[in-house]
């Protein structure tokens, strides 16, 4: 990295990496005169009449203080407050990016420990926690003893525990692979500054005996016969009685090394005279004790961690901080204790034994990651360390007696998926609903390493009963390669199984009429998405899942043939649900129907709506158009209007008007102002379009440049639930799209024809005690089919 790049990044546009952002709008008079006077009276009253209001009406309770005095900044030293302003807003930002908490900077003008402390006493009504940073030792142990035990808010110091945690999560992960007993370890720290000190009293609580740890500063090993000016009340926690005296004498026959020195403290000499299976900590930044290659180099049975990104196991501070504040602050703790930490060690020890996502390994440049010498530790991009640390620190801070707010473990974990973004809060929502009732999901490609990984993951949360279709010797093998348990996963081969005679049949059947000879049919059936749609076709599965690396053609047109549109609509479309930061909008048609009628238009609005209803949403559809209720006489835009006529006579509870311009349908409070009419009373969440070309180019559109994340294809409208993958889908967008195929199978009514009758659709409906009714209303409740209470669903 140049030095030019990292100034150009400082200073190019606005200077510096963060800025306040207002949270509630500020565009008219009455916004100021709630924003400030007279209307900010009613909360200050409100806080004064009742303190802890403080949470409910300011950001107080997620907002962090970045605090140093610039004595001890990275391996710069003693710079000074203002020259450490660079590193405490770039902490700021990695709060704020890797779980959405605020920060204020501040950089102190003291080098006075007792300054320092009265500062941040000082700051307590207005912050929820205090990140102590980049403080000289002994200096920083004496300001956060003080604080812990004078403030009433978590106060931190990242520098001494930060590193303590995340190496005692590789600390236990790397003595599970070399087979070795905590408590029989020897370890030699190299350092015994703020981090050395922190991480063995931290490794102590683990289980590390005291006694096996050697702690060396610059003089040597800290021994019992020091003299008092090589020693403080820090370093004689560790004070040990040896004869030893150097690094290099300390290193023979250790298990553990430690460095929290400098570049080049470790020799080869000292890697060749430690024990059997040695771990090798080389922390130092930016260039650590010894290169991991130096250590491979002499020893092959070396397990190494840098705190370098470009190496295996990077220990780095940014898998702590941001998670354990958000765990205190969202239980309000009044401080973070040793079993905070603890929980948070523990939580991602655990985390890197579970299947890495490949959106998280692609950032890496690999193919596939698995537990063991070269992963200890989470990668710093996975997403996932957030739904694990944090909620297992809040939960430490309530079962220690420290959190003022009770949490619900699976309700904080939902909370924390929308922190991520909306995109993941809503799957995650998709995802408990189907858990509750998994469904069998059968997926064309099973031979993909992808779909294999997708299928594990579904089968240990309990989302799906994986069927793959494949070579069952080729997806045996891969699975043994990779490490995949097959439990629960059932495996169908197109080419001998016992049911090939009988789909065959049903397809020649089916398609006899449309030149199909029953030779051509078995042949077809050798192709794994004509397999796995007769399969859903005859009730052997509920859902299909195809189209991992083909062109969408080659998927729909199988489906189209053997499961068809359903009876009732008579028509397949594709909608995409966009996530923006903001709101979650669905886009109809994208990928389906090339120049639908008016009639058409209807009923993919219809269908839209059920699947929206489903997800847990009350749909409010607009009909798009160039034109604004009738402002345009044209063809295209009367369609529009007829679909609108035409939805409000067949579903007159449904909220949809138009025809209407996109950017209307996306601003209720110019809709209301401009049509008072309309019958939206919110901005629409579900946008049909007047042919595919609209529709395909604006979600793509909006992917590209407008920050969408876009979850789909998915397909309404089918006589059984049929979903396509998108070619380059990753092993979670299958999962996903598994999940939207369970809950599409979960809320469709099977009829007397063998097919399923989707939400929002009528028909003769068959239920579980054999029964035949007719559905007069729109099918709108699972638990209503299968009850069956009545001969009315409604």
């Amino acid at each position: 990295m140049k030095r030019e790049d990292a100034l150009d990044y400082h200073a190019r546009g606005r200077p510096g990496k963060i800025a306040v952002v207002p949270t509630k709008p500020l565009t008219n008079q009455r916004d100021l005169a709630l924003a400030y006077s007279p209307g900010v009276a009613e909360p200050c009253l409100e806080i004064h009449a009742n303190p802890e209001d403080v949470y409910k009406y300011t950001a107080k309770g997620n907002l962090v203080a970045v605090v140093t005095n610039g004595t001890a900044v990275l391996g710069l030293g003693n710079i000074g407050a203002a020259a450490g302003k660079p590193v405490m807003e770039g902490k700021g930002n990695l709060f704020k990016t890797f779980a959405d908490i605020d920060v204020f900077d501040l950089e102190v003008g003291s080098e006075s420990p007792d300054d320092m402390i009265r500062f941040c006493q000082l700051l307590e009504p207005t912050v929820g926690g205090i990140n102590l940073e980049d403080i000289r030792a002994p200096d920083c142990f004496y300001i956060e003893e003080t604080l812990r035990k004078t403030m009433k808010i978590p106060v931190f110091h990242d520098d001494q525990h930060g590193t303590a945690i995340i190496s005692g999560a590789a600390l236990l992960n790397a003595l599970e692979v070399v087979g070795k007993k905590i408590e029989e370890v020897r370890v030699v720290f190299s350092g015994a500054g703020a981090a050395a000190i922190s991480t063995g009293e931290h490794y102590v609580a683990l289980g590390v005996k005291r006694e096996h740890i050697t702690m060396c500063d610059r003089v040597g090993v800290i021994h019992t016969e020091r003299t008092p000016e090589h020693m403080d009340p820090y370093k004689a926690r560790f004070a040990i009685t040896t004869t030893n005296r150097t690094l290099e004498e300390a290193l023979q026959g250790a298990d553990v090394f430690v460095g929290l020195s400098a570049a080049g403290a470790m020799s080869q000499a000292m890697v060749r005279a430690m024990g059997p299976k040695p771990i090798i900590f080389a922390l130092a930044n930016p260039v650590p004790e010894i290169l991991p290659a130096e250590v491979h180099a002499v020893r092959d049975d070396a397990i190494v961690a840098t705190g370098r990104s470009d190496f295996p196991n990077q220990v780095n501070n940014v898998l702590c901080f941001p998670f354990i504040f958000r765990g205190a602050l969202d239980v309000r703790a009044t401080e973070i204790n040793e079993e905070m930490k603890m929980a948070a060690t523990r939580a991602l020890a655990a985390l890197a034994k579970e299947d890495v996502p490949d959106s998280v390994s692609q950032l890496y440049g690999l193919s596939s990651v698995k537990f063991g010498r070269d992963y200890l530790i989470p990668f710093t991009f996975d997403p996932r360390v957030l739904l694990w640390v944090a909620p297992a620190v809040a939960w430490a801070a309530v079962a220690s007696g420290v959190a003022r707010e009770m949490i619900d473990l699976e309700q904080y974990r939902d909370v924390l998926e929308l922190r991520l973004g909306r995109a993941r809060g809503l799957m995650r929502g998709i995802i408990n609903r189907a858990q509750h009732d998994p469904k069998r999901i059968v997926f064309a490609e099973g031979e993909d390493l992808k779909v294999l990984r997708a299928a594990q993951i579904m089968v240990d949360e309990g989302i799906a009963h994986p069927i793959l279709l494949g070579r069952a010797d080729r997806i045996r093998r891969t699975a043994d390669t990779h490490g995949i348990s097959l439990g629960g996963i059932r495996i169908e081969d197109p080419g001998t199984s016992p049911d090939r005679e009988r789909y065959a049949q049903y397809l020649f059947e089916l398609r006899q009429r449309k030149g199909l000879s029953l030779s051509e049919a078995e042949q077809r059936l050798y192709k794994g998405v004509y397999f796995g749609c007769v399969m859903v076709a005859v009730g052997d599965a509920d859902g299909i899942v195809g189209g991992l690396g083909k062109h969408y053609p080659e998927t729909i047109r199988p489906a189209l043939e053997v499961i068809g549109a359903h009876h009732v609509t008579k028509l397949a479309a594709g909608l995409y649900m966009l996530v923006f930061e903001r709101r979650v909008v669905f886009f109809g048609d994208t990928t389906v129907n090339i120049d639908p009628t008016a009639e058409q238009i209807a009923q993919i609005a219809i269908s839209a709506a059920g699947l929206v209803a489903n997800f847990g949403q009350v749909p409010k559809i607009a009909m798009l158009s160039f034109s604004n209720f009738g402002s345009v006489k044209h063809p295209h835009s009367a369609k529009m209007a007829e679909a609108v006529r035409i939805v409000r006579e067949r579903r007159p509870t449904l909220q949809v008007d138009g025809e209407m311009q996109a950017d209307l349908a996306c601003n209720d409070e110019e809709l209301a102002k401009r049509y008072p009419f309309s019958r939206l009373t919110e901005s629409a969440n579900v946008l049909i379009f007047p042919n595919l070309s609209a529709g395909n180019i604006a979600y793509k559109l909006l992917t590209e440049l407008g920050g969408a994340t876009a979850i789909g294809p998915i397909l309404v409208g089918m006589a059984n639930p049929v979903h396509v993958l998108e070619q380059g889908a990753d092993v979670q967008d299958i999962v996903n799209m598994a999940a939207v195929a369970v809950i599409d199978a979960q809320w469709r009514v099977r009829t007397t024809s063998g097919t399923y009758i989707p939400v929002g659709t009528t028909g003769e409906i068959s239920v579980t005690n054999g029964e035949t009714f007719t559905a007069e209303q729109p099918v709108r409740a699972r638990a209503e089919r299968t009850d069956a209470p009545s001969r009315t669903a409604r």
